[in-house]
């Protein structure tokens, strides 16, 4: 199949301002790839009930799957080919017939901390009001300030800082990737190094999802996969399912890659903060996932029964 203005891919999305950002990177790189004018694409935004419900913690209603079931439906329909997603929100588990074998190149790994009083978590006052619907960031928080309150902070990254401009909370976080996709100025967040909070698996890539028989945008999207940040996620996405990962599990984990090395770190946490499990192994980037998975082997008898 060619794609063109009469046959255009169909290119599903979240609809909210980095969702559409990033549908928009994919298409252009697209366009690139396949010398094709911007009319042989189209976007669909698809609002998804992650975004339809806002008062509500995504561990309450249902997980990282409320972001994507509407869209997923659609591409098994056919209303859509391909779908663009932020990986860090992405399950272990897609739905049959559905693949994700096309990554972008990773931009910022780390978290951004945000605040129009103070400039990092140190300088946060004795019981402050920290805003986040992260179950991770919540707990990374925790662990290292436990007199901090913590709110939910649900909400696309305007209506984050909208929230914070109200009062809401007196700091909050947003990943760096998400500022710089959306060109946010460069002050807006100050990041902070991944010693001090290591990312959610997968934070700052993006992944294309489409059917796995669909020849046309597998040829298409292997134009445009980054098989460097392919291989990180490997090894983090492992670790994340060898644990069980969904949002009711505060885990973090980054990938690194050195030569024909790639070195994991990893974390977990009680929700509450109280404890933290870390973890580091070094092997041949060939090895990746099997890394991942043998991390998620070494953590689980170190966690015990009810550790989340």
């Amino acid at each position: 199949m060619t794609y063109s203005a009469d046959t255009p891919m169909n290119i599903g999305t979240r609809g909210s301002p980095l969702a559409l950002a990033q549908a928009y990177e994919t298409r252009n790189r697209l366009m690139a790839v396949l010398d094709l004018p911007e009319a042989a694409f189209k976007i669909h935004a698809i609002k998804t009930t992650g975004d339809r419900v806002q008062d509500r913690a995504l561990s309450e209603i249902g997980g990282k799957g409320l972001f994507t079931k509407e869209i997923e439906e659609a591409m098994l329909d056919g209303t859509i080919d391909i779908a663009v997603h932020s990986m860090k929100d992405m399950p272990v588990d897609l739905p049959d017939g559905l693949i994700i074998d096309c990554i972008l190149e990773r931009e910022d790994v780390r978290d951004g901390f945000l605040s129009p009083s103070v400039t990092g978590i140190a300088d946060l006052p004795h019981g402050a009001i920290v805003g986040s619907s992260s179950l991770r960031r919540r707990a990374q928080l925790q662990h290292r300030r436990p007199d901090l309150k913590v709110v939910e902070f649900r909400g696309n990254v305007q209506t984050r800082l909208r929230k914070l401009s109200e009062g809401v909370a007196q700091a909050t976080f947003l990943a760096m990737a998400g500022l710089k996709r959306l060109n946010m100025p460069a002050d807006t967040a100050t990041p902070i190094s991944t010693d001090d909070m290591l990312p959610a698996i997968a934070q700052g890539a993006i992944g294309i999802e489409r059917r796995a028989e669909d020849e046309a945008a597998a040829q298409a999207l292997a134009l445009i996969n980054h098989s460097d940040t392919q291989i990180r996620l490997f090894a983090e996405r492992a670790l994340l399912r060898g644990l069980d990962g969904s949002c009711q599990t505060p885990i973090a984990g980054l990938a690194t890659l050195h030569g024909d090395q790639i070195t994991l770190l990893g974390e977990v946490l009680r929700p509450d903060g109280s404890e933290s499990l870390t973890d580091q192994l070094t092997g041949p980037r060939s090895d990746a996932a099997a890394i991942g998975a043998e991390m998620a082997t070494r953590l689980r008898p170190r966690m015990g029964r009810d550790f989340f």
